[in-house]
């Protein structure tokens, strides 16, 4: 994986194979192996690419993430040098918190959560010491939600979902503030975990504003997943209802970005939804229309379909049928692209009974 950021960091921005290993002075070969994962990446390679790359690696946090975790003190006090030479000499604006954010958002459709999380961890660090008007608090509470999202098991990301809200408020703007709260809701329902912080969640989420966004759209689909979790259909039904709705007004355009809900994104919400409470008709065609709509690049959601079609297969009583066919959309999906939320499906679908 920190092979791959370096090579994407490359190809951003522009520079070839040849090039790179003419600039740097390593042999094509040992780069090419870098790369694939073959050799392991040193600090004398990070720092190399930094000098040739640093605009694209700094933007998308491939300096910073790999230092802290994968290269050797040299590279963690070069971090530290720029860090308080930013501090000292400039003071990044506004915007360039917004594109590291949005790029974030982005990645994290791609990245697993072990690549993601020194990156954020890194990037609030340096934003913690900068957090001087209502607007860096909203992106800092973006990063520290998706930093929740990368975490271990509910009762963590929990805290951070709670550290996020407050960021929210601090930024006194209602969309942040009801995205933050619906977004944080939607990730632990969908995983079927902390069901009563994502009902809190959701419900404060709902309470602040009833006007049709991104975060009120979140927030009745995590409704919509803890009714169905707890076998309170009508309460699921009004939500799902509610929110088609609010997506007919509010859904993305932006395909691939986790702070998006486009259409196939959407129903893959409710796929897991249906598939999860044994509504066979209903999931099916969500999977079915998630499938269609959804980017070809995406294959680590395109594996949360099989794994909903596998529960499927539990729910409607071929148990080792559904567990065999989780498994095996999970082995043609890289390691490295391994989610959380998939290891929980996984043991959703594991345990699970027949309906």
């Amino acid at each position: 994986m920190a092979g791959e950021m370096l090579r994407q960091a490359r190809e951003r921005a522009g520079i070839s194979l040849s090039a790179m290993a003419e600039r740097t002075h390593f042999s094509k070969s040992h780069l090419g192996n870098v790369e694939t994962g073959k050799r392991a990446v040193t600090a004398d390679i990070v720092l190399a690419y930094e000098r040739e790359v640093g605009e694209e690696m700094d933007r998308r946090g491939v300096l910073s993430g790999l230092a802290a975790t994968v290269v050797a003190p040299m590279a963690t006090a070069e971090l530290i040098y720029k860090g308080f030479s930013e501090a000292a000499y400039r003071r990044p604006p506004l915007d360039h918190w917004l594109e590291r954010v949005d790029a974030l958002g982005q990645d994290y459709m791609s990245y697993g959560a072990a690549a993601l999380q020194p990156r954020i961890a890194s990037d609030l660090v340096t934003l913690q010491g900068q957090l001087a008007s209502p607007r860096l608090w909203g992106v800092a509470a973006r990063y520290l939600t998706t930093f929740g999202k990368t975490t271990q098991g509910a009762r963590q990301a929990s805290r951070w979902y709670g550290l996020a809200a407050v960021a929210a408020d601090r930024s006194a703007d209602t969309d942040t503030r009801v995205w933050v709260r619906g977004r944080s809701a939607l990730a632990l329902a969908y995983e079927g975990a902390g069901l009563s912080t994502a009902k809190r969640l959701a419900d404060q989420a709902l309470a602040i504003s009833d006007a049709p966004t991104l975060g009120r759209l979140n927030a009745l689909v995590a409704q919509a997943h803890v009714a169905g979790f707890r076998g309170d259909h009508e309460t699921m039904t009004a939500a799902i209802e509610e929110a088609k709705r609010v997506f007919d007004i509010a859904g993305s355009s932006e395909q691939i970005s986790d702070f998006a809900v486009p259409e196939w994104r959407f129903w893959t919400f409710l796929s897991m939804l249906y598939s999860r409470i044994g509504d066979e008709r209903e999931a099916t065609r969500a999977q079915d229309a998630a499938d269609q709509a959804r980017p070809a690049t995406l294959h680590r959601f395109a594996t949360h379909i099989e794994m909903h079609r596998a529960l499927m297969l539990v729910r409607s009583g071929d148990v080792a049928g559904g567990v065999a066919y989780a498994t095996r959309a999970l082995d043609q999906l890289p390691r490295e692209r391994h989610s959380l939320t998939l290891k929980l499906l996984m043991r959703e679908i594991e345990t699970a009974q027949p309906a």
